[in-house]
């Protein structure tokens, strides 16, 4: 932030929503007035031209009237404004206009006004050239050292400098080894157009060797007439500075040799006549433009450098001599002579923002009030603190990062699962044949107590589950508002789910008077489904692969009392014993004991064990629940099954290991089909014909087995999605059997499930065996480790896919081998420390 800002003479905004560049800003005396005051001319991208003589009565006015000259649409963009000598006959100033594929010149003219209206002025077309290529920007001077007269050179975007001797075209060439254009500039002095070429270096072309050199538009002809015709345009001298110029001035004053000023995009640099550099300033900023003017210091030059941090700086040579700040950042700046006042910046910004400064700074009048000299009462002080104070914790309390009670929030979303299964089922595109797949309604209720902008719900369950319609759009909620919908949830995907649980999400806006588009805001709730979804009551099996003893502290319950959706009153035996078929096929049974307090659930399959199970848990819970029972626990005193376990881990892990096989193969025959392609496209357009070589059958061979790969890779996909959905369902059975067996709280629970269940979907790029080892060895080495050399070993910086899951498995034996031994699970930095020192080794 500079200290001094550039004053304000007189400014304005041009149009609306109109840009502007570089070449768009020019100051002259274009009327030919005589007066020696310049007028600003200003041409837009929108194609619109204006001629400014500004006015201020005073200092910081803006725009009056009569400050504007003219305004015209020339209705295509304007690239470029230069005034000078343009029109033969005579050595007015003329203006001339650049546009893609037109050079326009004009004649600017004012006529006295007989009235209070004042001066009138208008444009009359002198001459214009269309243009063969599409231009980038423009120089003009009195090239080949001509008299009385301006010349004009356009550098087209491919390269081809087009001159123009007033009225008449003269010749083009194109400049060697051109790629992009860049700024161009003309040295009267050396008779030379001076530019920065893509290769980041100066070059300088002599007019002469420009004239006698190969016309470009002989450049289609033979190669015997090429020979024959001209000579080739040869560089004068090179310069590399190393960066891609923004801007080239050429300056010769009285009191200063001629110097040729190059902008960079981190330096400016000025040079010789011949290319020497004569000195060079490194910017500690952006530049955006630049303008060298007279000095009043002999031999010195002054430069003014504008930079995007809205700042103007001023140098003399490499000394930086003034800095004002400006209100925008200019992308062209000159100095003018307006109204008796030389020296007057003027500025131009993208949006259109002109502004005319001068550099200086306002005395100030302010004077500041004395202060009183007074005791400071430390008891008032103190009271005053103890308020404040008092008013920081309450509003601390009421924060709106704090969750609301339900009562307080804005909109509150429900969702009521219906206790019955759909009379008529809603399964649609379900995989599982043969049994009709059942389906559950869920209605789901919005109440909104703000306005509610651009409402839309999001219903989300866990596959292989599906809803009938997961989106939902709303019109605009008013308060007290309320939308219903209602879906029906069923069993897709050909296995049981890893959970019974749905979300809904409600996505809105609140608008406010400081933001009316209205603030996101977020509302859901969860759901819990039906066991009867996915399963339905079957005969119970005596032998079973799995099983699997739940202990309570209280006698056992009825099945009949626990379970009515699945037991027929009329069938005593189903009291104490029970099975379960899935919609996939397989079984479970759930035994209870008539004496004792155990219960029994067994499966041929480790994952279908985890569902009855958690069903079980939370049944029981809520009976004892009702009968005000509050010390209803359940225990688990067997061994965690880890072996059936990681034969689950090794089967998904196997899946992922044929899936980056099957990429492997897709893209070797990949990229032998599309060498084929090349082969027989090759044979194709060869104009006599050659005999294929069977490349046509080893085409289609080739296409045969890229189907067959990605048939087979898309099975695997939904082969590894079923295994992972399986891996899911014994992880969460591996997590509540643990939970049980040492007791955990509900923090520690929340610290193994986020470290055996840390993704919702497993990909290639990062699957669930190393992000699951990455947790686990993070808990051996803080809250499980033995010892400081434990803590001190530093992890892999990166997850990628292992070679094999032996170190996975050997972690979560340890994991359960510490548990055992009294390690107990958290992230304070204290408890942490306290039990690497006490556990056992």
């Amino acid at each position: 932030m500079s200290l001094f800002k550039a004053r304000d003479w007189w400014s304005t905004v041009l149009g609306e929503k109109e840009e502007f560049d570089q070449g768009c800003l020019c100051v002259a005396d274009v009327d030919n007035s005589g007066s020696g005051q310049d007028k600003i001319i200003v041409g837009s991208y929108m194609g619109y031209l204006r001629i400014f003589n500004p006015h201020p009565v005073k200092p910081g006015d803006g725009l009056q009237a009569e400050d504007l000259l003219l305004e015209v649409q020339l209705r295509e963009p304007i690239l470029q404004v230069e005034v000078g000598k343009f029109v033969s006959g005579t050595e007015g100033l003329h203006l001339a206009v650049l546009h893609f594929r037109k050079l326009s010149v004009y004649a600017v003219s004012g006529t006295l006004g007989n009235v209070e209206h004042g001066n009138q002025y208008q444009i009359k077309l002198m001459y214009e050239h269309n243009l063969q290529r599409t231009a980038c920007n423009m120089t003009y001077g009195p090239f080949g050292g001509v008299k009385g007269r301006d010349l004009i050179c356009i550098q087209s975007m491919d390269g081809m400098l087009m001159l123009f001797e007033q009225e008449s075209y003269a010749f083009g060439r194109f400049l060697p080894g051109f790629l992009l254009p860049g700024p161009l500039a003309y040295s009267s002095r050396t008779d030379s157009f001076i530019t920065v070429s893509s290769c980041r270096q100066v070059e300088s072309y002599k007019y002469q060797v420009l004239a006698f050199a190969t016309d470009a538009d002989e450049r289609q002809e033979t190669e015997q007439q090429k020979l024959g015709s001209g000579k080739r345009v040869v560089v004068d001298w090179v310069l590399n500075i190393g960066e891609q110029a923004l801007d080239i001035c050429i300056v010769s004053f009285n009191q200063a040799v001629s110097s040729v000023f190059v902008l960079g995009e981190r330096n400016f640099f000025c040079l010789k006549d011949n290319g020497q550099i004569r000195f060079m300033k490194k910017l500690d900023y952006s530049p955006s433009c630049f303008i060298p003017y007279c000095s009043v210091k002999e031999g010195t030059i002054n430069t003014l450098v504008g930079n995007h941090n809205k700042m103007l700086n001023v140098y003399q040579d490499v000394t930086l001599k003034w800095a004002a700040q400006l209100p925008h950042i200019p992308v062209s700046v000159k100095v003018a002579n307006l109204q008796d006042l030389k020296g007057v910046i003027v500025t131009l910004s993208d949006n259109g923002h002109l502004q005319c400064s001068y550099l200086g700074t306002d005395p100030s009048f302010f004077q500041p009030p004395r202060v009183e000299s007074r005791e400071i009462n430390y008891e008032e002080l103190d009271a005053e603190l103890k308020e404040l104070q008092k008013i920081i914790k309450e509003a601390t309390k009421t924060q709106d990062i704090l969750p609301k009670s339900e009562k307080h929030r804005d909109l509150i979303v429900r969702a009521e699962v219906s206790p019955d299964l759909d009379a008529e089922s809603k399964a649609i595109d379900s995989e599982i044949k043969g049994e009709a797949v059942p389906s559950v309604t869920v209605k789901i209720m919005i109440q909104s107590r703000v306005t509610a902008q651009r409402p839309n719900l999001a219903v989300c369950v866990q596959a292989p589950l599906a809803v009938t319609c997961d989106q939902f759009f709303f019109d605009d909620l008013e308060p007290d508002a309320s939308e219903t919908v209602v879906l029906s949830v069923f069993l897709k995907g050909n296995c049981p789910p890893s959970e019974l649980e749905g979300t809904c999400v409600v996505s809105y806006d609140t608008p406010t008077e400081l933001n009316p588009e209205g603030i996101p805001r977020v509302a859901q709730c969860n759901f819990r489904l039906p066991l009867r979804l996915i399963c339905f009551p079957v005969q119970p099996s005596k032998a079973a692969n799995h099983k699997l003893t739940i202990d309570t502290n209280k006698p056992p319950v009825s099945f009949l009392t626990i379970f009515p959706d699945f037991v027929d009153p009329s069938e005593d035996d189903q009291a104490n014993v029970l099975g379960f078929q899935f919609l996939t096929g397989s079984k479970t049974t759930l035994l209870a004991s008539k004496t004792s307090q155990p219960y029994r659930i067994q499966s041929d399959e480790l994952e279908d064990l985890w569902l009855i199970t958690k069903e079980l848990t939370l049944r029981l819970e809520e009976h004892f629940k009702k009968q005000k029972c509050k010390d209803f626990a359940c225990t688990f005193s067997g061994s965690i099954p880890l072996q059936e376990y990681f034969e689950l881990i090794d089967r998904h892990f196997e899946l992922r290991l044929n899936a980056e096989k099957f990429q492997e193969l897709l893209s070797e025959r990949a990229v032998q089909f599309r060498a084929i392609e090349r082969r027989l496209l090759t044979r194709f357009k060869d104009k006599t014909p050659a005999p294929l070589q069977h490349l046509d059958t080893l085409l289609e061979v080739t296409f045969r087995e890229v189907i067959a790969l990605a048939d087979a890779a898309e099975e695997n996909e939904a082969n590894m999605s079923q295994a992972f959905t399986k891996l899911k369902s014994a992880t969460h059975l591996v997590i509540m059997l643990i939970s049980l067996w040492q007791k955990l709280s509900a923090d520690q629970v929340a610290i193994l499930e986020a470290t055996f269940l840390p993704l919702a979907e497993d990909t290639q790029e990062l699957g669930w065996e190393e992000t699951v080892d990455a947790a686990i060895s993070y808990l051996l080495r803080t809250c499980l480790s033995k010892s400081s050399k434990e803590q001190a070993l530093t992890p892999s910086s990166q997850l990628c896919m292992p070679k094999d899951t032996s170190r996975l498995k050997k972690n979560i034996t340890l994991f359960c081998d510490r548990l055992a031994k009294g390690g107990r699970l958290s992230f304070s930095t204290d408890s942490a420390t306290q039990q690497a020192a006490v556990m056992p080794g």
